[in-house]
Formats: structure tokens, C-alpha cells, sequence
């Protein structure tokens, strides 16, 4: 019998390199040396970039003025006071719902009367 052929694996000789790879930064990342490069490089990245990113939004707010778009801080203003339309909908909405209720065992309430009263409550006052 003829023995099976080997499948030619081309990422073979790469598995041991990404192994060890994959084994020294994780130990890299989990260090406090990392963590702490990592945290000061943050730390001056948003010291350069916070003043740069501030100089963007004015540029681009005053782009979006001249050629009358709406800017972000409108937009942003607008979904506020929609929020806020929308809540007060909502409690009107309730208490709406609460004044039918009260509306509806009135009239329960009053069609629960004896006739004679109901006559009495309805006829006229003499003169």
C-alpha cells in the first residue's frame, strides 16, 4: 500500500514565531512598565491634540454656518428640546389617562343613583 501524502502546511514554519509572538506581548501588555508608557502617551496625546480637535470644530462650525448648514451645537440644541417636547407629551398623556379614569367612576358613580334621585338632580328649581 502506498502511504497517505503529507498536506503541505505553508503556515507551518510561521506557527512557532506567532506562538512566541502572541506568548511575549501578552506579557509585554500585561506589565506596569507597559501600562504606564502607554498611560503617558495618552496623557500627551490628548495634551496636543485636545487644543488641535477645539480648532477643528470652530473651523468646521463656521464652514457649516456659511454655507447655512445646521452645526453640531444646533443640532445637539434640537434633540434637547425635542427630549424635552417629548417628556412633556408623555405627562400630558398621563395625565390625561388619570382624568378619563376620574371622569369615567363619576359616571359610573352617577348612573349607580336611584332613579328618584337622578330625577330630582335633573328637574328644574321652582319659580
Amino acid at each position: 500500500m502506498s502511504e497517505p501524502k503529507s498536506i503541505f502546511d505553508p503556515f507551518a514554519t510561521w506557527r512557532p514565531f506567532q506562538e512566541t509572538w502572541a506568548k511575549t506581548m501578552g506579557e509585554t501588555v500585561a506589565s506596569e512598565e507597559f501600562a504606564k508608557a502607554m498611560g503617558q502617551y495618552i496623557d500627551n496625546y490628548m495634551e496636543t491634540a485636545g487644543p488641535m480637535r477645539q480648532q477643528m470644530e470652530k473651523a468646521v462650525e463656521r464652514y457649516f454656518q456659511q454655507i447655512n448648514l445646521p452645526t453640531r451645537s444646533e443640532v445637539t440644541g434640537l434633540a434637547e428640546r425635542l427630549t424635552n417636547i417629548e417628556m412633556r407629551v408623555d405627562d400630558l398623556d398621563s395625565k390625561l389617562d388619570e382624568a378619563l379614569d376620574h371622569l369615567k367612576a363619576i359616571r359610573e358613580a352617577l348612573a349607580g343613583l336611584s332613579p328618584a334621585r337622578k330625577k330630582r338632580s335633573t328637574s328644574k328649581p321652582a319659580e
